[in-house]
């Protein structure tokens, strides 16, 4: 049986998911176990992402969605690694882990301070630069934008800057749903990653007071968000549709 800490990690995730494809103009849908969008997303997000235990509706909606002829590359987020789907054509993209901040724990960090003056992203301005900078770390070399400004106008998700000499150098961007809120799209200067990431967290803490912290993280990452004082809560899967069905 799911636990209710890694379900509402999944839903704030998917919630987070949605707002991003709402902002370009094209909301997914909320089904019981599961969230989609039948349309083309904005990079790096999936168009399906689980919610509940495997079900016959969840494998019915991906047939769906097989269906309508989306670009391939299209992902699956399996929240709970409980699909199997390469009989669908899907391949496994990567492996994660959630991960649970309890509030004792972000109290103990508040405190934090790097040399960068942290302070939340208002305008999309400084959205643009943000985001310039979250690309840079993430080495990807689009230019078409995925943070739109409509996302500022949403009081359940903050975007946190990191600034050295009036640039940004770290980020962090947090969406509060069901409970938690969520931590995702964080990036700063290698040798500062665990100052960088406590004090994106102490200043997201001011935003959204008394709340738990969740995400999923793999690699480099999980190990960095352990040592922080994040809990791994279980496994996640994306997979990707690489081609014909089986």
């Amino acid at each position: 049986m799911l636990e209710g800490k890694i379900i509402r990690a999944a839903r704030n995730n998917a919630e987070w998911c949605d707002a991003v494809c709402r902002a370009h103009g094209n909301p997914g849908e909320f089904h019981e176990g599961m969230w989609l969008n039948r349309h083309q997303v904005p990079r790096f997000y999936p168009n399906v992402g689980t919610l509940g235990a495997p079900s016959q509706q969840q494998l019915d909606l991906i047939d769906g969605l097989l269906a309508v002829g989306l670009p391939s590359g299209w992902a699956v987020k399996d929240s709970f690694s409980m699909l199997e789907l390469e009989s669908r054509g899907f391949k496994m993209l990567f492996e994660a882990e959630w991960i649970y901040l309890p509030v004792a724990r972000l109290k103990e960090i508040v405190s934090a301070r790097t040399s960068a003056r942290w302070e939340i992203v208002r305008n999309d301005l400084a959205l643009a630069e943000w985001e310039s900078a979250w690309s840079s770390a993430a080495g990807d070399t689009s230019k078409e934008r995925i943070f739109l400004p409509a996302l500022l106008e949403n009081e359940d998700i903050a975007v946190v800057a990191g600034y050295r000499d009036d640039h940004i150098v770290a980020g962090a961007i947090a969406n509060r749903s069901n409970g938690v809120v969520g931590w995702s799209n964080f990036f700063a200067p290698a040798a500062e990653i665990l100052d960088a990431a406590a004090a994106s967290l102490a200043t997201l803490s001011g935003v959204f007071n008394g709340l738990p912290i969740v995400g999923y993280e793999r690699g480099d990452d999980l190990r960095n968000a352990l040592a922080l004082g994040f809990e791994s809560l279980g496994p996640l899967r994306v997979w990707t549709f690489a081609g014909s069905k089986t």
